[in-house]
């Protein structure tokens, strides 16, 4: 008789070899990370997520850094190639003085999206181009001024307020805190998620701003800093692309291996994300280590690729 931790692990082996076996049917889902300029540590997100996504084998990425400012050498000639991948992971925010893209970029970005690309926006990346109307539109909700779009609120059963522009306060957030993820609905990116489940050490962006157009809220946590629940993750239909956001994934200047960024449920939600985001059907497992309501699964070092 096999014991019953060798069967599960047994079962385990196989959903995952499921998993890398409907991947490779498809070929792998081609992933562009645009990167170059952030006031976050815009070099070490990049490493993290690179070391976070390349041993599932699932991903093919590249990664296309722009120049810092208008005035270094490359600007003009800087086009990512969005076209030729199945999803763009946006982290570049112009907080502190970064450019605006170029409006060309920006086209080929817009089209990418109308046309069926998908865009996974990361952390700080949500923060970016407040002036760009397609992007506040891609992004439904951002970090902005209290006048400058819908904010959400919920309640602790996921229902959703709308505050309207003028009311309530700018965007911002509280310490970081282990926070409750708590979900709605049933998208196929949380399917087999506990309902509720414990992250560590992130921010919970209140009164985050924009369109909310075509807009649904995935989960939401509690804030202390306000006494409300807001927004986590969601997503947005622009065109016949996709585009997800989270505020998780955040990386600060002399963080080396931040726990929030080698969370299980983290590392589950962004490969499923991706998958969802490229059109594929969603069929990385939820593993064994996936964090529960009343403790958080940190996981080991993310190795890094220089």
């Amino acid at each position: 008789m096999i014991p019953i931790l060798s069967r599960g692990l047994a079962l385990a082996c196989i959903v995952v070899l499921s998993a890398v076996c409907t991947a490779a049917a498809d070929g792998p889902i081609r992933v562009l990370v645009v990167d170059g300029f952030s006031n976050h540590d815009w070099r070490l997100t990049t490493r993290l997520i690179r070391g976070m996504l390349e041993p599932t084998g699932q991903f093919a990425i590249e990664v296309s850094t722009a120049p810092e400012t208008k005035d270094a050498p490359g600007w003009e000639a800087w086009r990512p190639a969005f076209s030729a991948h199945d999803v763009v992971i946006q982290t570049c925010n112009d907080i502190g003085g970064g450019p605006a893209w170029p409006r060309r970029v920006q086209e080929a970005f817009e089209a990418f999206v109308r046309a069926g690309g998908g865009v996974y926006v990361w952390h700080a990346g949500n923060n970016a181009f407040p002036d760009w109307p397609a992007y506040n539109e891609m992004i439904g909700l951002g970090w902005r001024k209290k006048d400058f779009g819908w904010a959400l609120a919920l309640d602790a059963t996921g229902a959703i307020t709308r505050i309207p522009a003028g009311e309530g306060g700018d965007t911002g957030h509280g310490a970081r805190v282990d926070t409750v993820v708590r979900r709605r609905g049933e998208h196929p990116i949380h399917a087999g998620f506990p309902r509720a489940w414990l992250t560590p050490d992130i921010e919970v962006y209140h009164f985050a701003r924009g369109p909310a157009r075509d807009l649904e809220v995935l989960s939401h946590g509690f804030d202390p800093e306000t006494g409300m629940h807001w927004p986590l993750e969601w997503t947005v239909a622009y065109g016949n692309g996709r585009v997800y956001t989270s505020t998780f994934g955040h990386v600060w200047r002399g963080d080396t291996q931040p726990e929030r960024m080698r969370c299980a449920g983290l590392h589950t939600v962004v490969i499923r994300a991706l998958q969802w985001l490229a059109g594929r059907e969603v069929t990385w497992p939820v593993p064994s280590d996936f964090p529960t309501e009343h403790r958080a699964s940190v996981r080991g070092e993310i190795v890094l690729t220089p």
